[in-house]
């Protein structure tokens, strides 16, 4: 009987090596022939799900996306706005080893997608949804009356997108200087200048409303 082989999970599997490779020898030492040592596969069977590196590193940060999100989805929220924003935003910041992981991961790719047409058009789309994400976030604080009445939702958005890149970088790139504590001290000054003080009544929400997210 000829063994089932689950595609979707070696792909998984060899995006999973590709990180690997990339967080230990950077995004050029992440060949296809490599990445093929790594998962312990030999080449030809590697190209049978990826061409080229590529194609190699363009599921695998369709992959970094999609853990992001499911790592929101199970979050419980607490009714603390200011609390469950926090914690959302950080989903996305390096803050422990498989956030770098996905960090490094997605700062190859931009810098790849610069120079390979074919990456432009997901960086692209990579870029929105998280834009959609803040802006998601920043709606939410407007309609919840949760942030300054002067404050613009889609300026916002773009403020703490450009500042969580930022971090993003700045983290890997200085990870002694721009360590965990200051990436999250930095996200909560960055709200409290958005966020208002108000009483506690007004700060909370139920429990597990995502309508605004």
């Amino acid at each position: 009987m000829p063994k089932i082989v689950d595609h979707e999970a070696r792909r998984k599997e060899l995006a999973e090596a590709a990180w690997r490779v990339i967080r230990r020898e950077g995004l050029e030492g992440a060949s296809v022939r490599n990445v093929a040592k790594e998962a312990g596969m030999s080449l030809g069977s590697l190209r049978h799900y990826f061409a080229t590196q590529s194609e190699l590193l363009a599921f695998s940060m369709r992959m970094v996306g999609e853990r992001v999100k499911e790592r929101i989805k199970k979050l419980e929220m607490t009714g603390d706005i200011r609390a469950d924003f926090e914690r959302i935003i950080e989903e996305t910041l390096p803050l422990d080893d498989e956030r770098v992981s996905e960090s490094i991961v997605w700062l190859g790719f931009v810098g790849k997608a610069l120079v390979d047409e074919s990456l432009g058009e997901l960086a692209a789309e990579i870029h929105e949804a998280l834009y959609g994400l803040f802006r998601k976030l920043a709606d939410a604080l407007i309609r919840f009356g949760s942030c300054r009445p002067d404050a613009d939702a889609e300026l916002e958005a773009r403020r703490l997108h450009a500042l969580v890149d930022g971090l993003v970088v700045h983290a890997l790139t200085n990870p002694r200087s721009v360590d965990p504590d200051t990436i999250r001290r930095t996200i909560a000054y960055h709200l409290s200048g958005l966020m208002p003080e108000r009483s506690d009544a007004q700060d909370k929400r139920p429990g597990n409303d995502r309508s605004g997210i």
